[in-house]
């Protein structure tokens, strides 16, 4: 059996289970306040290239994603996302549950949102003369990669960039995925790009290459107040904040989160070079690390029997989109093998 289900399937890299192992007996103190999660902050702040930038280490996506975004509104404010977004899909109302609506926005391109309609949403809404009963459109969420898997230009980010900045609202970029986003043979962009133009972004960890993590980032001298004390009434605050600076540190010494991404990439290139030459239609082919593909249902049920992947929505009564997943640990091994089971 092989597996292109997800890209945190696998456990961590090599390197990092090793630094983990090394560390181990080490004393130090908790709640991120110790060596390596300092050391870890410091690279991140060089890559980025804003040395005062806020660095905080979460679990997980969605956890950070809750954290990020109640903590940045205020009450009565909801959060703009396309409707193909990750809050608004598949976190089980985790926004809502903070008490923050989700306002939906069409997705264009395989789950991106347009600026103009952003500014015509947001210019409807100031100029509603009853809108002290509506919720208020208080930041922008986006990712990069998209739920699809596409990403974002950065002319594109900058049109967001100067709509959010006309209604003096924030834009979190939530990056789960940003390692693959970035070695995109599309992307135009830098991680540096990506922390100048929005007021918070997430570096995600778990889906490259981290047992678990990912390092939420504040850009503009903009933390929410009393962070750290937010953090600890989500349950989110580890005691053991060591776990997750270690993986960071490790992933951002000699460039090893880009060189990891970049494996990604090129093994959902072969991929679709497979479905291809197989004839094979796509749903929607991204130029990140996940595939969209139309099966027939018989084959699909065949092709289960030795290959993983994902349900997305059934397309008709015979035929199923499914997702194929690349990751940073995918052997091109085994893209060679599923050609063969094709």
């Amino acid at each position: 059996m092989i597996s292109f289900e997800n890209d945190y399937s696998e456990g961590a890299h090599y390197k990092l289970i090793k630094a983990l192992v090394e560390t181990d007996m080490v004393q130090a103190p908790g709640y991120g306040t110790d060596p390596f999660c300092e050391e870890a902050k410091e690279k991140i702040r060089a890559e980025i290239g804003i040395s005062d930038a806020d660095v905080f280490f979460l679990v997980g996506g969605t956890q950070t994603n809750q954290i990020a975004i109640s903590t940045m509104l205020k009450p009565g404010q909801g959060v703009l996302a396309a409707e193909t977004g990750h809050i608004n899909v598949h976190e089980s109302g985790a926004i809502e549950y903070t008490g923050h609506k989700v306002l939906t926005l069409p997705a264009h391109d395989g789950g991106k949102v347009d600026p103009a309609e952003v500014l015509h949403f947001l210019k409807t809404f100031h100029g509603d003369v009853n809108n002290d009963h509506i919720v208020y459109p208080g930041m922008l969420y986006i990712t990069h990669p998209t739920e699809y898997g596409n990403v974002y230009r950065k002319a594109e980010l900058q049109a967001l960039r100067a709509v959010c900045d006309e209604y003096n609202i924030p834009i979190y970029l939530d990056g789960a995925r940003l390692g693959y986003g970035l070695m995109s043979r599309e992307s135009d962009m830098t991680i540096r790009d990506i922390a100048e133009l929005t007021d918070a972004f997430y570096i995600g960890g778990t889906k490259i290459g981290a047992l678990c993590g990912e390092a939420l980032i504040f850009t503009k001298n903009n933390t929410p107040e009393r962070f750290v004390a937010q953090m600890k009434q989500h349950g989110a605050l580890l005691a053991k904040g060591r776990l997750v600076g270690v993986q960071f540190r490790e992933l951002f010494t000699d460039d090893l989160y880009f060189k990891i991404s970049r494996n990604a990439i090129e093994t959902a290139e072969m991929l679709k070079e497979v479905m291809h030459r197989k004839g094979i239609e796509f749903y929607y082919e991204s130029p990140t690390n996940q595939q969209f593909i139309i099966l027939e249902d018989e084959r699909m049920k065949e092709l289960a029997k030795h290959v993983v992947f994902s349900f997305i929505e059934k397309l008709d009564d015979t035929h199923t989109v499914v997702r194929f997943c690349t990751s940073w640990a995918t052997k091109k091994e085994n893209v060679a093998k599923l050609e063969e089971l094709l």
